[in-house]
């Protein structure tokens, strides 16, 4: 088949999940001999250097100009609207929701609903809104429409009027990291948990440094490293020292994913505090380095971890306490969680999410 992926998350992304997801999907497709072209025209995103030669048609600049994302998105749609109609594909694949697709009206497009965060927590982004008025355009014109889990199609359904048909369930898969484990061994004084991703709203990176404060073993005996892009805030710099976390307990690192997976492989713990999450990928991860997960039993957690987690309720910091405590103070349930882990990690793979994406291709065709 002749595969199209649009700009739209390589231009606004430079990395994170969505477009990581994109670009592990036209690996998957490539490798089972699908014609895959990415059209980015003016791109900043770093996975796609990854793939190979000839599949993105595009340019990566390292940044945009300040206060051009809006001109550069409005370009790039123009342009990759024209690139789409001279390549003829068999299918686009929108990679974001946008008032306009850039497919021709008789080319079957699809669109990937990852959560409902916007519709579910309004006040977690600024613009939920306009992202919402987006995204019914989008939903509103796909022919079909997938969604990373269970518990995110029935959240789309119970939102949105769209008939089930249209719907289908494909699980992401996840990345094995190679780990360099001395970039997380320059804090030799305590063992750590450990916490990754974005910290604000839904997140609830607060309600982890409530469990901890609440536990005197726990901030006796442990750190917490949180990995992620942004330095911690002066506001959670206050709730840090406010709870009594000692100088250097609170930890921020960012870094390659060499240094994440060592991050995960040394950790006593993963920690996954999340009130909401359309599919969760960081649990994955987790296991694939051997590191045990405690998670909130909220969303679609329970599906993607399975037996494989210790469980807690995201808005009790007394259940999220004692959770932590079960599995960091116990390496008998360490080693269940990580044979647990293991087992788990086979139903779940980016080959499988592309042979599963494929079949809805070909549905449409």
């Amino acid at each position: 088949m002749r595969i199209a992926f649009d700009h739209q998350t390589f231009v606004w992304q430079p990395y994170g999940g969505i477009s990581r997801y994109f670009t592990r999907l036209a690996q998957g497709l490539l490798d089972m001999a699908q014609q895959v072209e990415i059209f980015a025209p003016l791109h900043q995103n770093i996975y796609l250097a990854e793939l190979p030669h000839g599949v993105v048609r595009g340019r990566h600049v390292e940044r945009y100009p300040p206060k051009t994302g809006r001109l550069l998105m409005t370009g790039n749609q123009l342009v990759s609207r024209f690139q789409i109609a001279e390549y003829r594909p068999d299918v686009v694949h929108e990679t974001y929701y946008s008032k306009s697709g850039t497919a021709a009206r008789t080319c079957p497009t699809v669109i990937t609903v990852l959560d409902m965060i916007h519709e579910l927590f309004p006040g977690a982004c600024p613009d939920s809104g306009s992202t919402i008025a987006r995204k019914r355009m989008a939903i509103g014109r796909a022919d079909h429409v997938i969604c990373i889990s269970e518990h995110t199609r029935s959240d789309l359904m119970s939102l949105y009027d769209i008939a089930d048909t249209r719907v289908s369930v494909i699980h992401l898969g996840f990345d094995r990291f190679a780990p360099r484990e001395e970039a997380s061994r320059d804090d030799k004084s305590k063992p750590y948990v450990l916490y990754v991703g974005q910290r604000s709203g839904h997140k609830n990176f607060k309600g982890l440094l409530e469990a901890m404060a609440g536990s005197p073993r726990l901030m006796a005996d442990f750190n917490i490293i949180a990995f992620g892009n942004s330095d911690f805030s002066a506001a959670e710099q206050a709730l840090i020292s406010a709870l009594g976390f000692r100088e250097g307990q609170v930890l921020h690192k960012t870094g390659d994913d060499g240094m994440l997976g060592g991050l995960y492989r040394l950790a006593r713990a993963f920690v996954y505090p999340s009130l909401y999450e359309g599919f969760g990928i960081p649990p994955l991860e987790a296991m694939a380095q051997n590191c045990p997960v405690v998670s909130s039993n909220t969303s679609s957690m329970p599906e993607v971890i399975g037996n494989a987690g210790e469980y807690f309720d995201p808005t009790s910091s007394e259940d999220m306490r004692c959770a932590i405590e079960r599995v960091v103070y116990s390496d008998e349930r360490i080693e269940w969680l990580r044979r647990a882990g293991t087992e788990r990690l086979s139903a779940f793979s980016w080959a499988k999410c592309a042979r599963e994406t494929l079949d809805v291709y070909r549905s449409m065709a």
